[in-house]
């Protein structure tokens, strides 16, 4: 089978992976001169993987055929790009969303252990026990590390013999045909077509603004007090900080950088626009974090990024059928974790022709 996919994302690098490894030919397309595209969300140091998932059981319980599909991609690559360093959530307030995980995980059976506000501040001296109701930590989990996977994807899909083609703008796909239009005129025709272009999949595809819509948000990179730099190094992710900023954070673990971020910091946006941060932007999402975080003001803003992202509205994953093509979108925030096992499954799909399946497993039914 001859398979084109448009964006090389963890979604499309996955599938990619995925088809070339059962002997289909596969052309990836990514719109930006160098992967990772550095304005996707697929390109930064580390995202997090973790059982936690408040309210969504369905996605709890399909997290471990994620953690399973990594495992099949570490031996293909040959070493494994995830720090197993746990996960780390806080309540602040009754009913919060820190409560909220951890009921996820009682209702799961996920294993965790609970610690009272001064023995979690003992263990992780970068919390604030003043502001805990309490916390609790998942030994499941940690950073998985985009960069180094995209780089060790595109080596191994090279060998395979996938045609990787960057700097390569789409201008529209003409579904039924199975053709694919390059800016330049060119048009490239498959058997199917795997669309997987993230926060710009809505210009190809302007009739599933019904069930997207493209946010831009940001995060901050900072350096911790002198004295507390060890202890972050050993630090787990955090899932949730409490309170009601949808909060995370991931450590500094090998050779990254402390990352903050807060989903109540996104704002409608096209993929392209306010792609600069702005003026103080960084000491913005900072401050979101106290609490729980003690000693805020005294952590040094870095760097900021920006990021794009779409959403559905019940923050499942989207996939539509559209002739020769098969739309797989609305990571809302939550795609990286998956992104292999969404690879594995998409071409299981194209292999079968179970549309639905995969429709019912993107949203975790």
């Amino acid at each position: 089978m001859k398979v084109t996919v448009v964006g090389a994302g963890i979604g499309g690098l996955a599938t990619a992976w995925s088809l070339s490894g059962r002997g289909h030919e596969v052309t990836l397309l990514e719109q930006a001169p160098v992967i990772p595209n550095p304005y996707a969300a697929s390109g930064d140091q580390h995202r997090i993987i973790r059982r936690a998932y408040g309210s969504a059981d369905g996605y709890a319980r399909t997290i471990p055929e994620a953690f399973a599909a990594w495992d099949e991609m570490w031996v293909d690559l040959g070493r494994s790009h995830l720090a197993n360093c746990g996960v780390l959530g806080v309540s602040l307030l009754e009913g919060d969303e820190g409560e909220q995980y951890r009921e996820g995980l009682d209702r799961t059976a996920a294993p965790y252990t609970l610690h009272k506000p001064a023995e979690a501040a003992i263990r992780w001296p970068f919390l604030d026990a003043a502001t805990l109701r309490y916390a609790y930590f998942s030994a499941d989990g940690g950073a998985l590390f985009p960069a180094r996977i995209t780089a060790d994807l595109l080596r191994l899909l090279a060998e395979r013999g996938v045609a990787i083609r960057a700097g390569t703008r789409v201008s529209s796909v003409e579904a039924n045909a199975g053709l694919v239009i390059l800016e330049d005129g060119t048009r490239i025709a498959s058997d199917q077509i795997v669309v997987t272009a993230g926060a710009w999949v809505l210009r190809l595809f302007p009739e599933l603004g019904d069930a997207l819509k493209t946010y831009r948000t940001a995060v901050v990179y900072l350096d911790p007090p002198v004295d507390l730099r060890d202890a972050w190094q050993r630090a787990p992710a955090m899932v949730s900080v409490g309170g009601d900023n949808h909060g995370y954070i991931l450590p500094p673990v090998d050779g990254t950088e402390l990352k903050l971020g807060a989903g109540i910091h996104r704002r409608p946006k096209e993929p392209d626009e306010e792609r600069e941060p702005r003026p103080g932007e960084g000491e913005q999402i900072r401050d979101y974090f106290a609490p729980p975080l003690a000693r805020l003001n005294e952590y040094r803003v870095k760097r900021t990024a920006t990021c794009a992202y779409t959403f559905t509205g019940d923050g499942t994953f989207l996939a539509r059928r559209i002739g020769k093509a098969l739309v797989v979108s609305a990571c809302s925030g939550h795609g990286y974790k998956f992104g292999a096992a969404v690879g594995r499954r998409v071409a299981t799909a194209l292999e079968s022709g179970d549309d639905a399946g995969l429709f019912r497993w993107l949203r975790a039914e």
